[in-house]
């Protein structure tokens, strides 16, 4: 461990640390001294100001994604779970490996790797198995083996899960917010529960902005007839437009969109007839908006293979998309696709383009790492505290549901009184602390 720096920012001590670990932990154990190529983990813990020297408990968020890094919070009220959890814990927050300042994977980096099967190999070292044994290892050698609390949200839910299967004695105790995998993983099967929920989102916000039905009719016409060319040099397709409603199932996706959507022509008097070109603000909105971490895709089907697969996933949210003739981009209104990925991103976008090789042979490896034990999550004995979003469009909560039936000393609370990132909210992280609390969940750490 490495303190790199100590420092404030309003209502929050601030400590950045560097870990070694390494890349394989097939030749590795946790807590142990490391061997082969390594791995910089980044990550950082906040405390409360008036806290600073306490021996507080502490609590590891296991963030969503999968690529994404951890939170930047300007205050502790720029993300509700983190003013709450300031009250009680030390938090720590890791950039899993390969995002933000850990050691990081990006198209100018993966050639270094070699040829396909080799970075498919690389990119299987990214998962959540060598996640959390890489949190296990900075617990042990950084925290001197204390226990901690874990929060997961979204993909961290599925981590937690794992760490609860690989490490339960690491855990006091365990909170999810909208990712409790389904297990077993069968990546195609979340997909025929997800996308009947994206149909239905789209035409929420249809019927919510009825004027964007011709808009978007507009936008597809221009994308095929005058060849709309981003910012990047990368060409806007119809197929692109539709993942626009990536973002759907959080608040406020349907805003952000049709504000988007309310500049994205250039001209026209504020009538669609009239518009002839995308707008160059209207170009850089929608390339942002289509645009993310070059991990997040790669990874994305990955995520759901646990250990020896019967068979490849073969492009699990393609298949399903392919089998709904109503996600044709031929059809009015045009309906967006949310959280899938598809084989043509990984040709129209300079960012994955030189993740296409690797991504078909993991398209159709079937050797992965085991990353649920469901023995031992059945014979569970940490307190695992979910909340479980009735609506969320990522990840189906009958399939959440039917896990935690499975789970040993699992709770849950389902409520459709928030969207996928309830979590960022005051409520949420509140409602499970006091739950725990008042059912003794935390007594080792806490006096009811």
């Amino acid at each position: 461990m490495a303190l790199l720096h100590e420092y404030y920012v309003p209502g929050m001590n601030v400590k950045d640390y560097s870990s070694t670990v390494p890349l394989d932990w097939s030749m590795n154990v946790p807590g142990q001294s490391v061997q082969g190529e390594t791995l910089q983990i980044f990550y950082r813990v906040l405390c409360a100001p008036e806290h600073v020297h306490d021996d507080l408990p502490l609590l590891v968020f296991l963030q969503g994604g999968p690529g994404g890094m951890g939170p930047r919070p300007l205050n502790p009220s720029s993300d509700g779970w983190i003013a709450q959890a300031l009250q009680h814990f030390r938090i720590v927050l890791p950039d899993q490996r390969g995002t933000g300042r850990s050691s990081c994977v990006q198209a100018s980096n993966i050639g270094d790797r070699g040829d396909a099967k080799n970075q498919a190999s690389y990119l299987k070292k990214f998962l959540a198995d060598s996640i959390i044994r890489d949190f296990e290892h900075i617990r042990l050698t950084d925290f001197h083996g204390k226990r901690w609390v874990s929060l997961g949200q979204s993909y961290g839910g599925f981590l937690t899960l794992t760490y609860l299967s690989l490490f339960p004695q690491a855990l006091i105790a365990s909170f999810v917010t909208g990712g409790i995998a389904h297990v077993p993983a069968d990546a195609q099967e979340v997909y025929e529960h997800t996308f009947p929920r994206m149909k239905a989102k789209s035409l929420e916000f249809y019927h919510r902005y009825p004027q964007d039905v011709k808009r978007i009719a507009k936008l597809v016409q221009l994308v095929r007839d005058g060849h709309v060319v981003l910012p990047n040099g990368e060409v806007m397709s119809v197929e692109r437009i539709q993942t626009l409603g990536s973002g759907f199932g959080m608040k406020p996706g349907f805003e952000r969109v049709h504000w988007m959507l309310d500049t994205v022509f250039a001209g026209g008097d504020g009538e669609v007839s009239n518009v002839t070109d995308v707008s160059d603000e209207g170009k850089a909105s929608m390339m942002n908006m289509t645009t993310t971490s070059a991990l997040y895709w790669p990874l994305q089907e990955l995520i759901y293979a646990n250990g020896e697969l019967d068979k490849p996933i073969d492009w699990a949210a393609n298949r399903v998309y392919n089998s709904m003739p109503e996600f044709s981009v031929d059809c009015e209104p045009l309906l967006f696709t949310g959280e899938a990925i598809f084989p043509w991103m990984f040709e129209q976008e300079k960012a994955l383009q030189p993740f296409a090789g690797a991504m078909d042979v993991l398209m159709n490896d079937t050797h992965f790492g085991v990353i649920y034990d469901e023995a031992q999550l059945l014979r569970n004995e940490v307190p695992l505290q979910a909340t479980v979003y009735v609506d969320d469009m990522y990840v189906d909560s009958t399939l959440q549901l039917d896990t935690l039936s499975r789970v040993g000393n699992s709770h849950y609370w389902a409520t459709n009184e928030f969207e996928h990132d309830g979590v960022h909210g005051s409520k949420v992280f509140n409602h499970m602390f006091q739950e725990a609390l008042q059912r003794g969940d935390l007594e080792e750490l806490f006096t009811k």
